[in-house]
């Protein structure tokens, strides 16, 4: 039975004993407190309990709380400041729990002289701690109950729980202060939960930084929603069928929707389709990495429709469609029946084309449905026109380099144009022979070649060969300059030097 004093307001000598059942104990003493006073004018029954901790010799001055500091017996504004400053420590967040949240809040109402309620028992004291469930306690199941109400109002707890969460698996919490230094660009952006931190945290060992993340969020806000481990396991998956590491951050940001696409029912049906196509394992990377919107798009009523029209439709020899995928991956996600019949009618009205030259193109360079009809094919088209060549000229070129529709007129065909005339002496008919030309590297193949075999004298007086342009170096050095393939790579280097040199001064 534990022993209680009772401030009597008539004669503060008298003792009383309560039931072992009271919540509090508070020992005898002669002298009214100032609390006491000020409550004697009150209606009251005749008495007021007092929580044991008023009287600092029950506190053990030995003891020491959990970061090896000796307790004090007296409540200071200092251990107020320690523990304002706990509240704020992320470190000690982790420890808290949701039922003993609440006598925190409790606690800050509450006078000074009762912010450590202290159970005995037997001689043993021990601080009830705040984070502590009751078997946590120093204190034995059979210590007092301390009395504190814990009824706090729904909307603070649900404030406090806002405030931390637990993220990173490993007990510590993070803050929103926490997230806010951690990722101070991207808070500013958007309303950053913190919940998405270990996502963000996983993603930038892929190379995201802190402006992708907006742009995923603004193309996508639900995939910066996903659990982490989720995410992984699909990111891994990809990995595991082709996927370059360093492409993955292309991916997100093109499609962030795929941290939401499950493998069993989304990625693994459409990694399958592909390979039933005939397209090697070494190329379904490239593909997925390509067109990560694929996923979004129903195998059985979007793809094979798309392959379906293709070969019916188009034309092209079911052997053939890998091929194409794999050189235009995007044909998959695209509406083949308006590209296709658009190009098609203009290339046969303009030039003449009949459908099979139309289908060649297709099959050799299937980007050609991507390309503008007014910004990409009309420009190069009325530029071969300007140079000499006719319908006829145009269409053997286009259907044996189809790729010169992509080229750039002022960068790359003009250049070759004006050097095939001004230095190689040759005329522009020579195109339909030759149209490969168009797609060599002026500064890396022609003009180092051109200028090669002028300085070794093996060039003969007329047109310069350009069937000289068509092979390896090796075969060139062998076949043309008769030479070490060393001593022509040391020419080109020196030659580009010199252009570079050159075109350095003009700019300066």
């Amino acid at each position: 039975m534990a022993g209680f004093s009772l401030y009597c307001f008539i004669n503060p000598q008298i003792l009383f004993t309560l039931p072992s059942e009271s919540p509090l104990f508070v020992l005898g003493s002669d002298k009214c407190s100032p609390e006491t006073r000020r409550r004697r004018g009150r209606k009251t029954r005749g008495f007021f309990v007092s929580y044991a901790h008023s009287n600092p010799k029950i506190i053990n001055p030995k003891k020491k709380s959990r970061y090896g500091q000796t307790l004090s017996p007296y409540d200071s504004d200092e251990e107020e400041e320690l523990d304002d400053e706990s509240d704020d420590d992320d470190d000690d967040d982790w420890l808290l729990n949701d039922d003993f949240a609440e006598v925190a809040e409790y606690e800050k109402k509450k006078p000074k002289s009762q912010k450590q309620p202290i159970a005995k028992k037997g001689g043993k004291k021990g601080i009830v701690k705040s984070w502590e469930t009751p078997e946590e306690s120093e204190t034995d199941e059979d210590d007092l109950d301390i009395g504190i109400s814990r009824n706090v109002s729904s909307e603070k707890k649900k404030k406090k729980e806002k405030e931390s969460w637990r993220l990173d698996g490993r007990g510590k919490v993070n803050s929103r202060k926490y997230v806010e230094k951690l990722y101070p660009r991207l808070s500013e952006e958007i309303d950053l939960d913190p919940k998405w931190v270990p996502l963000l945290d996983y993603l930038t060992t892929f190379g995201l930084k802190e402006s992708h993340f907006v742009q995923m969020y603004e193309r996508h806000m639900p995939s910066l929603q996903i659990n982490v481990l989720s995410a992984q396991e699909r990111l891994d998956y990809l990995l595991s069928v082709g996927v370059k590491h360093r492409d993955i951050k292309r991916m997100l940001l093109r499609q962030p929707q795929i941290l939401q696409y499950t493998i069993e029912n989304n990625l693994k049906a459409h990694i399958s389709f592909l390979m039933g196509l005939g397209i090697p394992n070494s190329k379904i990377g490239q593909i997925v990495a390509a067109t990560p919107s694929l996923f979004s798009y129903s195998v059985e009523n979007s793809l094979r429709p798309t392959i379906r029209y293709l070969i019916e439709e188009v034309g092209i020899n079911e052997t053939d469609v890998g091929k194409v995928v794999q050189l235009s991956p995007q044909i998959l996600v695209q509406r083949l029946d308006i590209t296709w019949n658009t190009r098609y009618m203009f290339l046969s009205k303009e030039l003449g084309a009949p459908r099979d030259s139309v289908v060649k193109m297709v099959k050799k360079h299937p980007q050609l449905l991507h390309y503008s009809i007014d910004d990409g094919f009309l420009p190069r088209i009325n530029f071969l026109r300007s140079i000499g060549m006719c319908n006829s000229d145009i269409l053997k070129v286009l259907t044996s380099l189809t790729q010169v529709l992509s080229l750039s007129l002022e960068d790359n065909l003009k250049p070759k144009y004006m050097y095939l005339v001004n230095e190689l002496n040759n005329e522009v008919h020579i195109l339909t022979k030759y149209p490969m030309y168009l797609s060599l590297s002026l500064d890396q193949r022609i003009r180092p070649r051109h200028r090669f075999l002028v300085e070794l004298k093996k060039v003969r007086k007329g047109p310069f060969p350009l069937s000289s342009l068509v092979p390896n170096d090796e075969s060139f050095c062998q076949q043309w300059a008769g030479t070490s393939v060393d001593k022509y790579l040391a020419f080109r280097q020196r030659l580009l030097l010199k252009e570079f040199a050159n075109k350095y001064e003009k700019r300066g």
